[in-house]
């Protein structure tokens, strides 16, 4: 049973909504997965991406975008996951590195970056 908000320990939210409750359902298969590996596999792996598709240049500018475009649609999926137990500042600072993200991907798919 579900406790009432004034009784939820400092920084948990209350019960999650149906729309919440199916995202973090079908996150749950992919969060164990990626528990299985190895820590390193996972930040050098998301690094590489990142790496990759910041230096492709030219003719091969759209492969820099497709690989940053993973990299941001990681960034934002975590960014929902953590939400509800983000401070207030967190989740600005989150929201902004992923608008940061979002927005190197898009000038990299137009050319400019």
């Amino acid at each position: 049973m579900a406790k009432p908000p004034g009784q939820l320990p400092p920084g948990v939210r209350g019960p999650s909504g149906p729309g919440r409750q199916a995202v973090e359902r079908r996150s749950f298969r992919i969060l164990v997965m990626l528990n299985r590996l190895p820590r390193w596999l996972v930040v050098v792996g998301m690094g590489s991406l990142l790496f990759l598709g910041l230096i492709q240049t030219g003719d091969l500018a759209w492969l820099g975008g497709i690989l940053l475009l993973i990299v941001t649609a990681f960034l934002f999926w975590l960014l929902v996951l953590a939400w509800p137990v983000l401070p207030t500042q967190a989740r600005l600072m989150r929201t902004v590195v992923v608008g940061g993200a979002f927005g190197i991907t898009i000038m990299k798919f137009m050319g400019n970056f």
